[in-house]
């Protein structure tokens, strides 16, 4: 019996948690283990409370039954914490974990030092589901449990393209899609298709990109301004810094939004020498060595010239090595 299964089997009341901005792997493992503790456990009273979720997830199991405000509630037996690195990531729900008698946490970042009184970290996983799985009773997994699961690692994982897939993560998908998820459908609607004014910021952030430091770096920024001319929240921002990525000659990729006057939200991806965890961690952010984010403030020059100094320092570093 895993960790996860034996506190399953104490509890009466669990109550299910993800980080803030829930992406594609926080959104598919909450849901995931939402829908499998009301299969197998159907006595238990569960609640999950996510902060807004986008709605190309709504074909998910359970989607209408995510809680967004907090309610007032008796204090959970169980707080599971799915994909988020830290307590403060909890945001505005962080309450529940904090009267609940036990907590475990399930997660992939390298920058999670342990929070809950339970932790299943697995820095080397492709996403928190593929974590949850390991967790969970095999033969249990129903198609709507599965979905949500191979949602997770596909959003993860950029289907299947980022250096975190590894051989164990593509068997796991392949057993879930042995359950006769319709996994076609899954990747073009939850991934791929987009709106027609996120095809238009996308364009817009593409054709306004500028490389710097040898054309290894590109950046790019999308103001509040711009977001109010053509209608579009912070959501319908995704896959923009992957875009940058996949630009020839490009190593590590920028993408920023600004949240207030002088405050950007930013989002790094590189493809093999910059571990952006790193300085994302420096500036009070986190994620992963190819992919991270944090808050930074001051002008976008002030930013990109902060950024630019640790990925260069990583670079050449990289090329003493070599």
């Amino acid at each position: 019996m895993t960790k996860l299964e034996e506190m399953l089997e104490q509890a009466a009341s669990i109550v299910i948690l993800g980080h803030v901005n829930p992406d594609g792997d926080c959104t598919g493992a909450c849901l995931a283990m939402y829908n499998y503790i009301k299969k197998t456990k159907p006595q238990v009273y569960v609640r999950l409370y996510l902060h807004p979720v986008q709605k190309r997830f709504s074909y998910l199991k359970g989607f209408e039954e995510i809680g967004c405000e907090p309610q007032a509630e008796e204090p959970f037996d169980l707080c599971i914490c799915l994909d988020c690195s830290d307590k403060e990531r909890l945001g505005i729900f962080a309450g529940y974990f904090n009267e609940a008698k036990a907590s475990i946490c399930i997660d992939h970042h390298v920058t999670n030092e342990g929070y809950a009184h339970v932790n299943v970290i697995e820095a080397g996983a492709s996403s928190a589901s593929e974590v949850l799985y390991g967790q969970l009773e095999e033969e249990q997994l129903d198609q709507d449990i599965a979905a949500c699961l191979y949602t997770g690692i596909l959003h993860d994982t950029g289907v299947f393209r980022f250096s975190c897939t590894s051989a164990k993560t593509m068997e796991i998908a392949g057993k879930l899609m042995d359950t006769g998820i319709p996994f076609t459908e899954i990747i073009d609607d939850s991934f791929f298709k987009k709106s027609y004014v996120q095809s238009q910021i996308l364009g817009r952030a593409l054709m306004e990109s500028i490389r710097f430091m040898d054309g290894r770096c590109i950046f790019t920024v999308v103001k509040k301004q711009d977001m109010a001319f053509y209608g579009v929240d912070q959501k319908d921002l995704d896959g923009i810094v992957d875009q940058l990525r996949t630009i020839e000659g490009v190593e590590c990729a920028i993408f920023m939004y600004e949240t207030d006057n002088h405050m950007y939200k930013v989002s790094m991806r590189s493809n093999n020498k910059v571990d952006v965890s790193r300085i994302a961690g420096y500036f009070g952010g986190g994620g992963h060595v190819r992919a991270a984010g944090c808050t930074m403030s001051g002008s976008v020059h002030d930013v990109v010239n902060n950024l630019s100094g640790h990925i260069e320092k990583q670079l050449i570093m990289e090329n003493e090595d070599v």
